[in-house]
């Protein structure tokens, strides 16, 4: 076998680890030796060790025997892994050595701690795995779903995987020629599809989220009878600040979220305007920062893990779940945020994931690079999808139904836009269908002063067109506003009085009518909506809740 060059450092993914960064990890870790074709890590396991190679090469590689590829090459002073290690993740790809030599094996829960107490050596691992975890995406490795365009369920499984930054690579069956070779080479029949084949060999048949999540590492398993100190509900930048705090602060913390970590923000290409990030940050880094940083706390993380329902029994709430189960606490956060509002022109859900999206990451813009495309909104999260997509696309057409952007976007995103030679700002239109054979093609829009419409030739939709809040789970036990969103503090005391006589108190300013129960970030009625506030608000909310928690005690079953 001919020698193998390690792989070149691209924007920090490979970096090379110096003597001294090293020698921090040394203690926390093991000096082992290492033969040639023996494996550090397989697909499909759980990935519990950081390795540094520190002689010798190690191979990283997707599919075995005829069919394996080298996706990565490490040689000396190199680390493996990717996003996984830190999160708890089974391995997209295996790792085999190739030269042998040595390695410094760490454990994946002795690096998370190393790396809080090292911050510029945590940077450097956790660049290098949010930006590897980037690259399988755009490269179409990982775990294969396979199934028709036209399937809500491949549709379903699409977008789980998208909002959860999996690497994964779908096989359209109605266009791609190596799905019916995939699928005769299977024995499944078309009918039986979708399906998602992991590892090259395990086949899971339009599995639900909670399976294929379940197979994958997102969740440990199911949440039933849990009891803790503080539940999170929703997993946005508001949930995953009190899921940091309240663990870091020792409370058993469990965080529940129905789809994704990340929440609205996650959605965002860039996020410019979020303290200490001079040069922005994406929505999904974000996010993974925040998840590494709760895990290594202690706060368990379920997704996807739906709430279902609230209610108090004997001075706790209990949270029960789509699934059957239930989480008791003596405080709730709720940090379910809200969701963009579903445009309803004609062609709009018929196309849903084959070119009309909710979100504007790279998993979104791998389908239509150098493609002209349209954005609907005037708020920021248009904006930045409008710059993020301007990168690589001939032409942006931004959708505005009003006159201008100034009423709803910040002024140094319109800037950006109005000097942006590829955005054109079209104010005053609406859309009023989406046309196309198997994918979007074009849009009809008009202007709704003059009712003048046009065709924009288009390869993609994305849609930011304000928000309605996800409360519909919390039914009759938490009063909310005429908008669906929840009053907090002083704005539910005069509606839910005799509940809070036993304590003696007004209602807390982020608490909800029900006491010990706590509204943060979008959701919570007149918050401001950006991402600063609701981590503050979840920060905020953690301070109150031991302050509850020092009036009823902690909850009695444990």
């Amino acid at each position: 076998m001919p020698p193998l060059t390690p792989t070149a450092d691209v924007h920090d993914a490979y970096p090379r680890l110096t003597d001294d960064q090293i020698a921090l990890l040394d203690p926390a870790g093991q000096v082992r030796q290492v033969r040639e074709g023996e494996h550090l890590f397989r697909a499909g396991e759980r990935t519990e060790q950081f390795f540094v190679v520190l002689s010798g090469t190690v191979a990283v590689v997707e599919g075995q025997g005829d069919q394996e590829q080298v996706v990565q090459v490490h040689g000396p002073h190199s680390f493996l892994g990717e996003l996984g290690v830190l999160e708890g993740q089974t391995a997209f790809l295996s790792a085999v050595v190739r030269t042998p030599g040595e390695v410094l094996a760490v454990g994946s829960a002795a690096l998370r701690d190393l790396l809080s107490r090292e911050p510029a050596l945590g940077d450097v691992i956790l660049r290098a795995y949010l930006l590897r975890r980037t690259m399988l995406a755009g490269a179409g490795t990982g775990f294969r779903i396979i199934g028709s365009a036209f399937s809500s369920d491949t549709r379903r499984l699409l977008e789980f995987a998208a909002r959860n930054r999996l690497p994964h690579r779908w096989f359209d069956l109605e266009k791609n020629t190596e799905a019916e070779a995939l699928l005769t080479r299977l024995g499944i029949a078309p009918q039986e599809t979708p399906i998602v084949v992991w590892n090259d060999h395990r086949v899971l048949r339009n599995p639900s989220n909670a399976a294929l999540a379940r197979v994958i590492g997102l969740r440990a398993g199911t949440a039933a009878e849990a009891v803790c100190d503080l539940v999170v509900v929703g997993a946005g930048p508001g949930g995953l600040a009190a899921a940091v705090y309240g663990a870091s602060e020792g409370l058993s913390t469990v965080v529940l979220d129905a789809v994704a970590t990340g929440g609205q923000a996650g959605t965002s290409s860039r996020i410019e305007n979020y303290l200490g990030f001079p040069a922005g940050i994406s929505g999904m880094e974000l996010a993974e920062r925040a998840v590494v940083q709760a895990n290594r706390f202690g706060a368990r993380i379920d997704v996807p893990a739906e709430a279902a329902g609230l209610e108090q029994r004997d001075g706790n709430s209990v949270v029960r779940l789509a699934d059957g189960g239930t989480v008791t606490a003596a405080n709730i956060v709720v940090a379910t945020g809200a969701r963009y509002r579903r445009l309803t022109a004609p062609g709009v859900e018929r196309f849903r994931g084959l070119g009309v999206h909710y979100a504007a990451t790279v998993w979104e813009a791998r389908t239509c690079r150098l493609d002209p495309v349209a954005v609907v909104g005037g708020g920021n999260s248009a904006g930045q999808a409008a710059l993020f997509m301007a990168r690589e696309s001939p032409a942006v057409h931004l959708l505005v139904r009003g006159d201008d952007l100034e009423h709803s976007m910040s002024r140094y995103l319109i800037d950006r836009i109005e000097r942006h030679s590829r955005i054109h700002v079209r104010p005053h239109t609406e859309v009023r269908e989406v046309t196309g054979e198997d994918r979007v093609e074009s849009l009809v829009v008009e202007d709704n002063r003059t009712r003048e419409q046009q065709t924009l030739a288009v390869r993609a939709l994305f849609v930011f067109i304000g928000a309605r809040p996800a409360t519909s789970w919390l039914a009759d036990a938490v009063t909310l506003d005429r908008r669906g969103f929840i009053p907090t503090g002083q704005d539910v005391v005069h509606l839910t009085a005799d509940l809070w006589n036993p304590l003696a108190r007004a209602p807390l300013a982020l608490e909800t009518g029900l006491p010990g129960v706590f509204a943060v970030g979008d959701v919570r009625s007149g918050s401001v909506k950006r991402v600063a506030s609701a981590v503050g608000e979840g920060a905020m909310a953690v301070r109150l809740a031991h302050e509850h928690l020092g009036e009823v005690g902690p909850p009695a079953v444990r």
